[in-house]
């Protein structure tokens, strides 16, 4: 274990600003889930969680989704516990077939684009009857590439964002809201 890391981890915290607070973050999930709801209730859906950041959105919007579905995970990351992203790394692909089905893509957050551009890539080469994402936060800029979300929780600035799924060095993925590092 990096005390150094750790204690870095705990000083960001202690004074970062609080972009979305807990209530901010369920009642965009509810909007979201309603919208969910309403377009794919009646399509057998494929849930496909983007590891590590997409398992707390999805796990708090799973419940929300009061209809039949399956759910999956893959795992492909540019980040690696570090604030810059590099190149992307496939660490694990969806175990259930995309072909044919209806698939919803749920991650934690719309930066730059890159790493949701390729996994919105291989699922279409997996031929699906349809394809839509669903990103808790969107950062708000123009760098990058802009791959079509679907559904989108909240808005946040141009800063580096944690929380709710986002993590600060591999730290803060379990905080209820999200918070942006005081530069």
């Amino acid at each position: 274990m990096n005390s150094a890391i750790l204690d870095e981890a705990k000083a960001v915290m202690a004074n970062a600003d609080c972009i979305h607070d807990q209530a901010a973050v369920d009642t965009a999930l509810d909007m979201m889930a309603e919208q969910i709801v309403s377009d794919l209730a009646d399509k057998n859906p494929i849930v496909i969680s983007v590891m590590n950041g997409g398992m707390v959105p999805a796990g708090l919007l799973l419940p929300k989704l009061t209809f039949p579905l399956k759910v999956d995970y893959l795992h492909a990351t540019r980040y690696r516990e570090q604030t810059t992203g590099t190149e992307l790394v496939w660490q694990r692909s969806p175990g259930e077939p995309l072909n044919g089905r209806n698939v919803l893509i749920v991650d934690d957050i719309l930066d730059e684009g890159h790493t949701l551009a390729a996994i919105i890539e291989y699922c279409q080469a997996q031929q699906p009857a349809s394809l839509s994402t669903a990103v808790l936060a969107q950062k708000e800029h123009d760098r990058g590439v802009r791959p079509p979300l679907e559904y989108v929780g909240l808005k946040v600035p141009d800063r580096y964002v944690f929380g709710c799924g986002m993590d600060y060095k591999g730290y803060w993925r379990n905080l209820p809201g999200i918070y942006a590092v005081n530069s």
